[in-house]
């Protein structure tokens, strides 16, 4: 082609069109919203000419199309008004001429169109004269059915009208014909074609208005004025029918019906059903009630009132698939064991309502999903972490806008059968305000006595969930109502050492990031003494998230190297780590190395794990004046108010000389909140120890509760205290006698390294603690005045493990002491 023949190329504006066409010659009203299509009319308003494109979207449902989202054939139009609203543009467009998009960009915040016009081949002739006349004829037979055609006067509009597309175009419009056919009538690029394309298009729409005015009037031979809704559904299901389409271009109530009709419902929700599907018939499609009541339907139609899953009841698959995902967890492995050796037995007993407590990271949610993997049972799982609206549980009643089901009942729409495994994350950070108390609402969900008619706000309808196997999760139980804690069942799960860490490494986690960084055994080896060195001094945890996350950049670091064709190592030896992870995040906790007398070393529990509490205390020159710092509690202020008191009623036993002395007791860090009473015998052993002068062993640490009759209570959190004081180096423990049954949850091998001292009153604390302080025989003597007789002092230093007070060899004054090998 000649270059002074080629066709002009349009750069311009792009307005992209949903469910609508403009036709050239044609003028057509559009409501602008996006800000793209904004843009593009405020460019096509602000420039000489004011043309745009119009092209309509293949999809409406896409917010910002490209090219290939887009119809080729497009119109060129002029805007002729525009005004704004608050948030869109109204504006009429005038079609000038039918043109075809070669480009679309995106510039300055709007789609510009590169098109070149693509006129209408004209076929003048016989044929093109009978199409026309046929288009005429049809147009004559329209003005008896259609409102808008009433009034046209034909031979006018033919005297005006030369252009046989003009005529086509503007009777397509005249009729509302849908975008799809009308965007056929704009690609027709003959005009014979599109002429005969209409002529399809008018006949079968006047066989419709045919009909339609056919129903209408049998409908008012039937009905009477109060059955005018009933009528003028008759006529949308016949129109439907005829055009081969349903209510929203779907099946309508009809496919609803035949859902129903399948169905598996009690009798009293099909009823119901019933009642809700006559509605649906009667309310206009238009309405937003008919919206309401069809989303009420299938939701009552997806929920599982019937459908279960068989359980999985073979309890060496069980166990062999628990072994396979977690390490450990024994009780909690047993106790799901029990649950399906039950199931075996009786199958319709009640599903137990579990609550897994433990710091983050060791593994309660992953456990939740081994437990429906083992079960055979589908799962699901939510967080209730910040909840504060109880209808988010319990769902929205019907007459809110936009209301929805809630939480548990869309979970059980999910789970697609009525005996799944839910798992409720985070039940101890559950919130309350103003919009009710999301946990009164868990009372009902999570009681079997109450739960088989759970009844969700949104639903209206009772629904069963006592055949759940409902899993709770938390950190702490501290913050969990007393009602909601009585109904379930409390497992514990606590922190790992340094040698269960290794092995859930060796045994799951080193494989999970090897397959995941698609790396295999031999390009990617991790001894023992470097997984060592990523738990001690790259993580500070009581789980091994941090753990996963260390081993993963191993394992990407490595993967980096084959990529970039680097040499690899044989293994990952200790010593790369500086090089592939930066520098150790953590040092190793150590023990004080000095004591002064007034320093005892206590353990603490966090909800992320046990850790070593120092308790500071030193005399002041103001008499009987006590000054408490370290962010105390309330519980650990009166214990440390009780210590003081007992230490000072032993004045004389313990040789104390300055009695009247103030005291101010000090436990870092200052910064962090602290409470609870099981520093109660470290406050007493600290106080004894800066009244009389006299260090406390550098190598033991402490825990109980102590009363002012002077015995020391049992305390929680003791596997993770002791864990602790291994980690720091502490090689002997006091604790509580009543705590020695929690002995036996502590792993063996750091049962073996540590020695344990049960105590069942003060003395026997400070005995150990500070052996120079209270002599065993001053001790034993005053525990017969007591009334105890010696057998009471006795029975404190026999405990489970051979590791009694004889065994620590003394050294120093300092209390620097260590067991003799």
């Amino acid at each position: 082609m000649n270059k002074d023949t080629e066709p002009e190329v349009y750069v311009l504006p792009l307005l992209p069109l949903r469910r609508t066409v403009l036709f050239p010659m044609i003028a057509g009203p559009f409501a602008a919203g996006r800000k793209a299509s904004i843009a593009a009319l405020e460019a096509a308003s602000n420039s000489e000419d004011k043309t745009l494109i119009t092209a309509t979207q293949k999809d409406a449902s896409i917010e910002s199309p490209e090219m290939d989202d887009l119809h080729r054939f497009a119109t060129r139009g002029a805007v002729r008004r525009l005004s704004r609203s608050e948030e869109t543009l109204e504006v009429i467009v005038e079609g000038l001429e039918r043109v075809r998009i070669q480009n679309v960009q995106r510039e300055d915040g709007r789609l510009v169109a590169h098109a070149i016009p693509a006129p209408v081949v004209l076929e003048p002739g016989p044929e093109s004269e009978a199409l026309k006349r046929e288009l005429v004829g049809l147009i004559r037979e329209f003005q008896a059915l259609l409102p808008q055609l009433g009034q046209l006067n034909v031979d006018e509009l033919l005297e005006r009208i030369r252009d046989p597309m003009h005529l086509v175009y503007l009777l397509a419009a005249l009729l509302e014909l849908d975008f799809e056919k009308s965007q056929r009538l704009l690609d027709a690029s003959e005009q014979n074609a599109a002429m005969k394309l209409l002529l399809g298009y008018m006949r079968k729409e006047y066989e419709v208005l045919k009909l339609r005015r056919e129903i209408a009037g049998e409908a008012e031979s039937e009905a009477g004025r109060e059955q005018r809704k009933y009528m003028l559904r008759q006529q949308l299901k016949a129109i439907q029918k005829e055009l081969g389409e349903g209510e929203g271009g779907g099946t309508g109530t009809q496919e609803v019906q035949e859902r129903l009709e399948r169905a598996e419902l009690p009798d009293a929700v099909r009823e119901e059903a019933e009642r809700e599907l006559a509605r649906l018939e009667g309310v206009p499609s238009a309405s937003p009630e008919h919206g309401i009541i069809r989303n009420r339907l299938e939701l009552i139609l997806e929920l599982p009132w019937t459908r279960r899953t068989e359980d999985s009841l073979d309890l060496a698959r069980a166990r062999q698939i628990l072994d396979e995902d977690h390490y450990d967890l024994a009780e909690i492995k047993e106790r799901i064991l029990e649950q399906l050796a039950v199931l075996r037995l009786n199958p319709d007993a009640k599903a137990p309502i579990l609550c897994f407590v433990g710091p983050p990271g060791v593994g309660k949610t992953s456990l939740g999903q081994s437990i429906a993997r083992a079960l055979g049972r589908e799962f699901e799982r939510f967080s209730l972490g910040g909840l504060r609206d109880e209808a988010e549980l319990r769902g929205h009643r019907r007459t809110y806008v936009g209301a929805m089901p809630g939480r548990i009942i869309q979970a059980m729409r999910r789970a697609g059968s009525a005996n799944p495994l839910l798992m409720l994350d985070e039940i101890d950070k559950l919130g309350q305000d103003f919009r009710g108390d999301p946990a009164s609402a868990l009372l009902e969900i999570l009681d079997p006595a109450q739960n088989y008619e759970f009844r969700d706000n949104y639903l209206d309808l009772p629904f069963d969930l006592s055949r759940v196997l409902f899993i709770t999760t938390a950190n702490t139980l501290e913050t969990i109502p007393r009602p909601l804690l009585d109904r379930m069942e409390v497992l514990q799960l606590s922190g790992y050492s340094d040698e269960e860490k290794l092995e859930i490494a060796r045994r799951y986690i080193l494989e999970r990031q090897r397959t995941q960084a698609g790396l295999d055994r031999e390009q990617f080896k991790v001894p023992d003494e470097t997984i060592l060195q990523v738990i001690r001094h790259h993580t500070r945890e009581a789980g091994v998230r941090e753990l996963e996350r260390r081993i993963g950049r191993l394992a990407r670091k490595v993967a980096l190297r084959i990529a970039e064709e680097r040499e690899l190592p044989e293994t990952i030896s200790p010593e790369l780590l500086r090089e592939l992870l930066g520098r150790e995040r953590f040092r190793p906790e150590e023990a004080r190395k000095e004591m002064p007398p007034g320093v005892a070393t206590g353990l603490a529990w966090t909800p992320t794990g046990g850790d070593v509490l120092y308790v500071e205390a030193i005399l002041l020159p103001e008499e009987g004046k006590l000054t408490l710092t370290g962010q105390l509690g309330e519980v650990m202020k009166e214990s440390a108010q009780a210590a003081q008191n007992w230490v000072l009623s032993q004045a004389g036993r313990l040789k104390i000389t300055h009695p009247r002395a103030g005291l101010h007791i000090h436990v870092p860090a200052g910064a962090i909140p602290k409470d609870g009473p099981s520093a109660g015998v470290t406050m007493a052993t600290a106080i004894a120890s800066v009244y009389c002068g006299r260090s406390v062993r550098g190598d033991t640490a402490m825990t109980g509760e102590i009363t002012l009759s002077g015995l020391v209570l049992p305390v929680g959190g003791v596997k993770e205290k002791i864990l602790a004081a291994r980690r720091t180096g502490l090689r002997q423990v006091i604790l509580p006698r009543g705590n020695e049954k929690d002995l036996d949850d502590v792993p063996e091998s750091v049962r073996e390294e540590m020695v344990f001292i049960l105590a069942d009153r003060i003395d026997d604390v400070l005995r150990t603690a500070i052996p120079e302080l209270l002599p065993e025989d001053a001790s034993d003597q005053a525990n017969e005045s007591s009334g105890q007789g010696a057998g009471g002092s006795q029975a404190a230093r026999a405990p489970s493990f051979p590791v009694q007070h004889g065994e620590i060899e003394n050294a120093d004054s300092s209390g620097t002491e260590f067991p003799r090998r």
